[in-house]
């Protein structure tokens, strides 16, 4: 598994509450101290585009856990990325 270097621009996402502009350097780094479980399936949904259909059966897991992995993965980045902006 490749370890993420470069992130996808992020669009119209119902997930994201504001825009924020934080260093590609750092939301790599906040990426790659996710535990593993969230980490793979974050890596092959953002950044190899797939489905959670194919994630599930490359990872021998069910379908809604790969969904469920995701999530608690994008709830673990706001939370570390809102920390940057709080005094």
């Amino acid at each position: 598994m490749q370890i993420v270097e470069e992130l996808p621009e992020i669009e119209d996402n119902e997930d994201i509450d504001e825009e924020v502009s934080i260093p590609e350097e750092v939301l790599a780094d906040f990426v790659n101290q996710l535990p593993e479980r969230y980490k793979m399936v974050f890596n092959l949904y953002v950044i190899e585009e797939m489905s959670h259909k194919d994630i599930a059966a490359l990872l021998g897991i069910n379908e809604g856990t790969s969904k469920s992995n995701l999530a608690r993965a994008r709830e673990i980045l706001k939370r570390k990325s809102e920390g940057i902006f709080r005094p």
